[in-house]
């Protein structure tokens, strides 16, 4: 819709050059300057995006006219300015370069249609790498999670933000800090994992990266949105003041306190029937007043429309938009819905202040400073077109190829990922696979390229609606890698079923295949996609956590031979896999890896690769056991009184590898400590098999007696420990007494006094050293100012 035009008097700018264009000045005062000069709809102007692609030809990008929206017309909107332009590389397959081109294009069409000369904020999706056509296609979060190893993902992050930033996009919408509270949620395969901490940590490592290359990370989604009720997306969400404290409320702190995320992005659900979008306790008390942020609320998109349209909380657009705004959330995305004239007339009739306006306008445009969209030499050709004149583009073909965004580089950092990524969940002694003659590879995901991404990749987000265009990305099938890594095998493929189709025509084919072969590897799992296009994906919720269509029919045929079975997952989510957990000669799990992650199975399986990836999210015994997480209080573990048991199969932090480790020699160093100190406490790790291996340590806490009920057990902790055969190191760990903080009775942060374990463990399941440490003195109140990690020093032993 368009904004109703200007009717005001508009203030001039002063001659020669602007306050707001002066770098020499502080930010605060140029901003200031800016405000007093723009007129009403000036201001609203910044505070909405508008969905576009950009051209295949270089030409301006086109106002993408989205089926929940009505037609935007940019030649009436541009003369007021615009805030945002949503995802012009993630909405049409474009060329890199004409892209870049087409983008640039608009962004000096913006610039000079405008009183102010201020260009768009271009953002897009990088979810799992930057969401253009081309792009890399790295390992879904879920995978970031199973690594336990920040740098890797800060490395990783660090690339798909100079990638995005090369072609002219300044926001990234990335990570998602959910917590996984029911697998059944087809937004698993987006977030990190089931425990705060790790989501925290890995999350805030990817902020750290994005925000190296000067993008903007968004952090969404605030707050709530993981765990609605039934694992069903958009769903309410049913929860007390402390759980979304101690569990959901930690890695958003985390990011902004030590990732210095510049945007969070609010949540679509209501929690207790307070919708996030209009939660003015969450997004100004919390986040702003007690948290210290300072950069922009994005709405997640339609989120403040749909405080009418879903919830119910506001009368008409212009309720929705003041609501809205008086909550905090700065931007409207992804398009101009209510922030344009219902909020332009709010603003004109008293119902909102004009003073909510300027306080949303000045964080928005002091991230325009920041980023150098108000200098006087701001230049729209981006770094990735080596300062291309857009006046003499009159063959913008000439560009095409130009930008490569998969390069070796970004191919090798997701290589790592997707190695460290991969789960070995069990093994009877089958893998590593020794010179097999014969592979029978089955199931549906065996050949199939897509079967490694996940539903915000390109391909799978935005190349499905366009059947005819190449893919962009090399995605080497199973069938192609372990042709290549076992080069004296024959390896006969059978599908067996589909995906999801529940097809047992293909069975007893598959049944013959392997039981002529030395092994059988049966390839199951997800189709990612979005809203009822997959089977794992925004929108793709399950009531139960069963292998999709007739996957099960097909895995149990195979366990009913002799041939050993090697089962392997690419999946969004965790699932029950019956009477394979005892009976497969070995699980390997592996979460959408990307377009390495064939190349990273094939190695596990061959054992060029050593498995070091851990569980993220548990892995269920049985197929309706949600919601379950290894993060529950007493009552939520098995119990005599409950025929039904949430054990899982596997337990998060679990995972195998070919060598084995001993932990040995522990010694508490310090075993009392005030609530204001610390314990340290050391102990030795060696390999004692044969092959180098990597040890994921994991230290939980705890706490036998709280004032509150506590989970039984929570990480505080975790560190990679690579080791050669015969190697050792000691690990010297430091916990600060913060690390025992929970939300009290009374609704604060509090560290008691009383005794402690500190469990070492391979995972949540299998503690292999135990401290008993005691707290003293006095209770103590912490907040957001407290310590959030245990120090881990690997030192050599002779």
């Amino acid at each position: 819709m368009a904004v109703e035009p200007t009717t005001e008097t508009p203030a001039e700018p002063p001659t020669g050059i602007s306050p707001w264009n002066d770098p020499a000045l502080p930010v605060p005062a140029r901003v200031d300057a800016l405000i007093g000069a723009m007129t009403l709809q000036e201001k609203i102007a910044q505070l909405y995006g508008v969905w576009v692609g950009a051209s295949d030809q270089g030409g301006e990008v086109a106002p993408h006219q989205h089926d929940m929206e009505e037609a935007v017309d940019l030649d009436a909107l541009l003369p007021d300015g615009l805030g945002q332009l949503t995802r012009p590389f993630g909405t049409v397959p474009v060329d890199p370069a004409l892209g870049a081109l087409s983008l640039a294009r608009t962004q000096r069409r913006i610039a000079a249609t405008n009183r102010f000369g201020i260009p768009a904020l271009a953002h897009d999706e990088c979810l799992a790498g930057f969401a253009a056509w081309g792009a890399t296609a790295y390992p879904v979060p879920l995978s970031w999670g199973a690594t336990f190893d920040p740098d890797a993902v800060r490395r990783m992050a660090a690339a798909i933000g100079r990638d995005m930033r090369a072609v002219g996009v300044h926001q990234g919408l990335a990570p998602v800090l959910d917590v996984v509270r029911d697998a059944r949620w087809g937004r698993v395969e987006e977030t990190i994992g089931e425990d705060p901490y790790l989501v925290g940590t890995i999350g805030t490592a990817y902020v750290q990266g994005l925000e190296s290359a000067g993008l903007v990370a968004t952090l969404k989604h605030f707050a709530g949105y993981s765990a609605s009720r039934a694992g069903r997306n958009l769903a309410p969400t049913s929860m007390g003041p402390r759980e979304r404290a101690d569990v959901l409320l930690p890695p958003f702190e985390m990011a902004i306190r030590e990732g210095g995320a510049r945007s969070v992005m609010c949540a679509y659900t209501d929690t207790d029937g307070m919708p996030s979008a209009a939660d003015e306790d969450l997004l100004t008390g919390l986040l702003r007043d007690t948290w210290g942020f300072d950069g922009t609320v994005v709405a997640d998109y339609f989120a403040v429309a749909f405080l009418r349209t879903l919830h119910g909380v506001a009368v008409d657009w212009a309720d929705a938009a003041g609501t809205a705004l008086r909550a905090g959330t700065d931007v409207e995305l992804p398009n101009v819905k209510t922030y344009g004239a219902p909020l332009a007339g709010a603003v004109a009739d008293g119902r909102v202040p004009e003073a909510l306006v300027d306080r949303a306008l000045r964080r928005v445009l002091t991230q325009k400073a920041v980023l150098g969209l108000l200098d006087p030499d701001w230049n729209p050709v981006p770094a990735a077109l080596d300062g291309a004149n857009l006046d003499d583009m009159d063959d913008p073909e000439a560009l095409r190829g130009r930008i490569d965004l998969d390069g070796p580089g970004n191919r090798a950092l997701a290589r790592t990922v997707a190695e460290e990524a991969v789960v070995l969940l069990s093994n009877d002694g089958t893998l590593p696979l020794e010179r097999p003659r014969r592979i029978a590879l089955l199931g549906p995901n065996a050949d199939e390229p897509t079967a490694v991404l996940g539903c915000y990749s390109f391909p799978q987000h935005i190349g499905v609606r366009h059947p005819g265009t190449p893919l962009g990305i090399a995605l080497p099938t199973l069938r192609d890698t372990l042709t290549a890594e076992f080069p004296g095998a024959e390896i006969t493929v059978a599908r067996g079923t589909g995906i999801d189709d529940g097809d047992l025509s293909g069975i007893p084919e598959a049944v013959r295949v392997a039981r002529e072969a030395d092994v059988a590897v049966v390839v199951l799992g997800d189709r990612a996609g979005v809203f009822g296009r997959g089977t794992s994906g925004e929108g793709c919720d399950v009531e139960a956590l069963v292998l999709p269509g007739a996957q099960q029919d097909l895995l149990d045929a195979l366990l009913d031979l002799e041939t050993p079975v090697v089962t392997v997952l690419l999946a969004g989510r965790p699932y029950a896999l019956g009477r394979a957990v005892t009976e497969s000669a070995a699980i390997v799990q592996s979460f959408f890896p990307g377009e390495e992650g064939t190349h990273a199975i094939a190695g596990v399986l061959s054992g060029r690769t050593e498995p070091s990836g851990r569980l993220p999210v548990g892995v269920p015994r049985g197929a309706g056991s949600q919601p379950a997480t290894y993060l529950g209080a007493r009552l939520a573990h098995v119990s005599k009184v409950s025929t039904a048991d949430p054990t899982p199969a596997f337990a998060f932090g679990h995972g195998l590898s070919y060598t084995r480790f001993d932990w040995t020699d522990l010694a508490v160093d310090v075993q009392e400590a005030p609530t204001d100190g610390e314990f340290a406490l050391a102990f030795t790790v060696r390999n004692t098999g044969g092959r180098a291996g990597t040890e994921v340590v994991q230290l939980y806490l705890h706490d036998p007696v709280a004032s509150v009920v506590q989970p039984v057990q929570r990480l505080v902790g975790y560190g990679r420990v690579a080791l050669e055969p015969g190697e050792a190191r000691r690990l010297r760990v430091t916990l600060p007494a913060d690390l025992a903080s929970f939300t009290g009775r009374d609704g604060r942060r509090v560290v008691e006094p009383g005794e402690l374990e500190v469990r070492l463990a391979a995972s949540s399941a299998n503690a292999r050293l135990t401290a008993r440490v005691v707290l003293t003195g006095a209770e103590r109140r912490v907040d957001h100012t407290r310590r959030l990690h245990a120090t881990i020093v690997q030192e050599p032993v002779a």
